[in-house]
């Protein structure tokens, strides 16, 4: 049995649980998720508690066991807590701005780049070099702060562009550049 599998799901108090075949809704204080699972997994509420259980020892269905039970247990925690996910931008003149819904970022390019958040995301911008990204739907928080690091990766020379919060840019050393330069004679 898959050790992630097997553990169950405590629900907590105000989260409301709906299992409809193989879709499963989940409704809390900050919101409300809904997701379809395999046809295969057995998904049940006993006491209070979210089980996923598997029909065989076939490799789709191990694989599929601690899947499920890892992406249930992402819906309970987004509609109770939600989930954010920090970025900083490193870089001579680089910094973002919040214009309405819209993220506007200044990134050394010739042009300032705008990024519009899908529904159910929120960005803040507590400082000019600072991002957030909040949501409640685990997969769109990490995807969206993924495409804004992806508008300038951070570069191993210099360090410069936007990276996650803690993530540790592994730097290089540049070129020797001794010397005049130019043929010997």
């Amino acid at each position: 049995m898959s050790r992630i599998g097997r553990m169950p799901i405590p629900i907590p108090a105000g989260v409301e649980v709906k299992i409809e075949g193989s879709v499963v809704s989940v409704k809390g204080p900050k919101g409300n998720l809904s997701k379809e699972f395999h046809k295969d997994m057995e998904i049940k509420i006993e006491d209070n508690k979210l089980m996923v259980g598997r029909p065989s020892d076939a490799k789709e269905h191990r694989s599929l066991h601690g899947l499920t039970r890892a992406l249930l247990s992402n819906m309970v925690e987004g509609v109770t807590k939600g989930f954010e996910r920090k970025l900083e931008l490193s870089g001579v003149g680089y910094r973002a701005a919040k214009q309405g819904n819209k993220l506007v970022l200044t990134v050394g390019y010739s042009h300032p780049v705008e990024m519009v958040p899908g529904d159910g995301l929120e960005i803040e911008v507590p400082a000019p070099t600072k991002i957030s990204v909040k949501g409640i739907d685990k997969e769109k928080v990490g995807a969206f702060a993924a495409n804004i690091r992806a508008v300038r990766e951070p570069e191993p020379y210099k360090g410069k562009g936007i990276k996650y919060e803690g993530e540790f840019i592994r730097r290089k050393v540049g070129k020797a550049g001794g010397g005049k330069g130019g043929k010997k004679k």
